[in-house]
């Protein structure tokens, strides 16, 4: 079972002797001026763990787009059970594989296609680089590209993974659950392209990716909405299963396809995500799970009845206005995450508990209006305590996180933001 999450520590027995989460913040971060992030080590920690533990003993390949800070990355992937870097971008992956802590990413692969040509040059002028880096693909458009920047013999092997369609499709194909990915939905889908790419000189393929993110991105215990509960535990199941025979097909007809060409076998299988680790682990096919919100706890996985991780990565803003009573307004907080429009998008305020946004506002560039009985007890300059919606998404608007440790910041660590990277 996943740690306890400390979200509202106060809505629980108190522990004598033991601080709570936000006590503890509050004492490590009281010479700082808001807004800020803060990174609290013990719950990463725990969450790494719980992660692991997950997954089975199939090791995990940390999705770096929830992440977004090196330090953490290296901190996570010294830890028994994580091996690798799932990047999001090509010009990242490179950056990582080549900078300081380079050791630590000596295996990335990107999570999506790219048609950067300054990237796939400098990915082609180093041998270093291409023996560390992977590159995603799903049709043959993606080595013609790489071939116009750099034509084969004149550049490394390129490393290549197949991107597989992990939606549902119902009706024949008319109704698609799941994410606009990859065109490759089939077996057949599967090893054409891999007898096409592993017949075209200058690319190995490595490894074959399937994110089935209506199960591993959809919580499947939305608060409040039990009938959209009962829709999403149906759907997932469903997906599941058609999932698990589909993808089994997949593996053995790219593996029968490489080995009738004399081609290497695949490396990877990589597969499922902070929502889904234990059902993909369980899979024969899969050699390696992806994850990487689950070491931040962001709010949208807090409906999943499977964990509970514990929020890691904070924020806080200071209270600027108190217009009306019962009101308090905090500067800035418009940090909406990516996605669908909703409230479930938004970040949410944790501390002082009780306090809600204003329908009208919601969260705001500039000021962030909310409403409590806890607004009684805030004085301008005060603190409230937000989590984000999304893991590393919260990285885009902080040069550093503040790591603490009990109650102290033990260090500050530049975000990619901080270290003047946005990709």
């Amino acid at each position: 079972m996943a740690p306890e999450p400390d979200v509202e520590p106060e809505s629980r027995p108190r522990v004598p002797g033991r601080r709570t989460l936000f006590e503890r913040l509050e004492t490590a971060t009281a010479h700082l001026e808001p807004p800020f992030a803060v990174l609290d080590r013990t719950a990463f920690r725990a969450n790494a763990v719980a992660l692991t533990r997950r997954a089975s003993g199939t090791p995990i390949r940390i999705a770096s787009k929830s992440v977004r800070c090196r330090t953490a990355l290296i901190e996570a992937l010294s830890m028994d059970g994580f091996a690798g870097v799932l990047a999001y971008s090509l010009p990242e992956a490179l950056w990582l594989a080549a900078g300081d802590g380079a050791s630590a990413f000596s295996d990335v692969v990107v999570g999506y296609p790219t048609a950067d040509r300054d990237a796939l040059a400098r990915l082609a002028a180093s041998e270093k680089l291409a023996e560390r880096v992977t590159v995603m693909i799903d049709s043959i458009d993606h080595l013609d590209l790489i071939d116009r920047v750099a034509p084969p013999g004149t550049r490394p092997e390129i490393q290549v993974c197949l991107d597989l369609d992990s939606s549902l499709k119902l009706a024949g194909g008319r109704a698609h659950i799941g994410v606009r990915r990859s065109p490759v939905h089939t077996a057949a889908d599967a090893a054409v392209l891999a007898r096409r790419v592993a017949l075209r000189p200058g690319f190995r393929i490595t490894g074959l990716m399937s994110y089935e993110a209506q199960i591993a991105g959809v919580g499947d215990a939305p608060p409040g909405q039990a009938l959209r509960a009962l829709a999403v535990r149906w759907m997932q199941r469903r997906s599941w299963a058609e999932l698990l025979e589909r993808r089994a097909k997949v593996v053995d007809a790219v593996q029968s396809a490489l080995a009738q060409l004399g081609a290497a076998p695949l490396r990877f299988v990589n597969a499922g995500g902070t929502g889904s680790i234990e059902k993909t682990a369980a899979d024969p096919v899969v050699t390696e799970v992806a994850a990487g919100s689950g070491l931040y706890g962001p709010t949208l996985f807090d409906s999943y009845r499977a964990f509970t991780p514990r929020p890691a990565a904070l924020f806080a803003l200071p209270v600027v206005r108190r217009p009306a009573r019962g009101w308090v307004t905090v500067a800035g907080g418009g940090w909406v995450a990516s996605g669908p429009p909703g409230v479930d998008r938004l970040p949410t305020p944790v501390h002082p508990p009780g306090l809600t946004m204003t329908p009208n506002e919601m969260a705001g560039e500039v000021q962030t209006p909310l409403q409590g009985e806890a607004t009684a007890l805030l004085k301008l300059g005060d603190r409230v305590w937000f989590r984000h919606a999304k893991a590393g998404e919260l990285c885009e608007h902080v040069d550093v996180l503040h790591v603490v440790d009990g109650d102290r910041v033990v260090d500050v660590v530049p975000t990619y933001r901080g270290e003047s990277k946005a990709f």
